[in-house]
């Protein structure tokens, strides 16, 4: 099935629905905590990082874990979570479907940290001439697959894509069903034990790989006070994070399934942004998102990865934001 063709089944499913959990809350009912889906990115561990310090109550927001981006954007069309961390471009695919998601968050950009790896025996990109490639079947992927192709000089039918989730990239590797995987961390991590080589990282797509938390703009009002203590309670664990890196690197490991010293390596593919930064990325007359998501639009569609350019009104929802000191 097509990703269109699923993003439009999954946003006609969401409106047919009787029942949403934030549907039922009513003047006297307690609400129910909101929910955010998300992968083991390792972007959005701060996520879990400010549930291990008791900054993210269970009360007003509560982490799904899903195998992969896909999932979770999947779970956002079709009305099974009101927010997920995606990437700008799934973003885009999720709005051109029809659901009107919005970013309250940016986590990151992406500054090595996805990656192309490689079997030892492959020393250069040109070798992938005719090798199998595992790619997660995204605009993200597709993005990567495009930049390795034009670096390597090789053309589509050069290669055979092998279409794969994220979570299923270590074992397809170890398994030598693929020659080489596109990937992230905790991923990359992971396929460094097993002694694959990074062959291209995410350096050459500066300010195209973007993370952030989107929420579903009907939910936005309703959840206000979710989205409020879920973002005070993220820049708490960001500071902590950024002040004691080695002791938050140790709360995060036995999530990303990681050492403490892979986890701060990860980070060093990552350029997080902090609360200054995200009012830039969000607020203001040109927030710099609507920048980044001209030109991943804009590429998407020339892949024909979107069938038109994408409607940037209200991409951006700043409101939530806590003031900067």
């Amino acid at each position: 099935m097509k990703r269109r063709t699923s993003l439009m089944m999954g946003t006609q499913a969401l409106w047919s629905a009787s029942v949403l959990p934030w549907a039922l809350v009513g003047c006297s009912a307690p609400r129910e905590p909101a929910q955010v889906a998300l992968n083991a990115w390792v972007g959005y561990a701060l996520l879990h990082l400010a549930t291990e310090l008791d900054y993210l109550s269970a009360q007003e927001a509560r982490l799904q874990e899903f195998p992969s981006n896909t999932a979770s954007m999947m779970a956002l069309v079709n009305g099974r979570v009101p927010a997920a961390a995606l990437t700008l471009d799934e973003l885009l695919q999720v709005r051109e479907g029809g659901v009107d998601a919005r970013a309250i968050l940016v986590f990151d950009a992406s500054h090595g940290a996805d990656v192309v790896m490689g079997h030892p025996s492959v020393t250069s990109l040109a070798q992938l001439r005719g090798r199998r490639i595992g790619v997660e079947d995204t605009a993200l992927g597709a993005l990567m697959l495009a930049r390795l192709l034009e670096s390597a000089g090789l053309k589509a039918v050069d290669v055979v894509k092998v279409p794969m989730t994220a979570d299923q990239h270590v074992a397809a590797y170890e398994r030598g069903e693929v020659n080489a995987v596109i990937t992230f961390e905790p991923m990359a991590s992971r396929l460094r034990d097993l002694d694959a080589k990074v062959l291209l990282d995410s350096t050459s797509l500066p300010g195209l790989i973007v993370d952030v938390l989107a929420v579903r703009a009907d939910v936005l009002p309703i959840l206000r006070d979710a989205w409020c203590h879920l973002l005070q309670a993220y820049f708490r664990a960001f500071d902590h994070w950024r002040g004691q890196p080695e002791v938050a690197a140790r709360l995060m490991a036995p999530h990303q399934q990681l050492t403490v010293e892979q986890v701060m390596q990860a980070f060093q593919g990552i350029a997080m942004s902090d609360l200054a930064q995200n009012h830039v990325w969000l607020a203001g007359d040109h927030p710099r998102l609507h920048a980044s998501a001209q030109l991943v639009g804009r590429l998407m569609h020339e892949a024909r990865l979107l069938d038109r350019m994408p409607d940037l009104t209200s991409l951006c929802e700043p409101v939530f934001l806590p003031e900067v000191a």
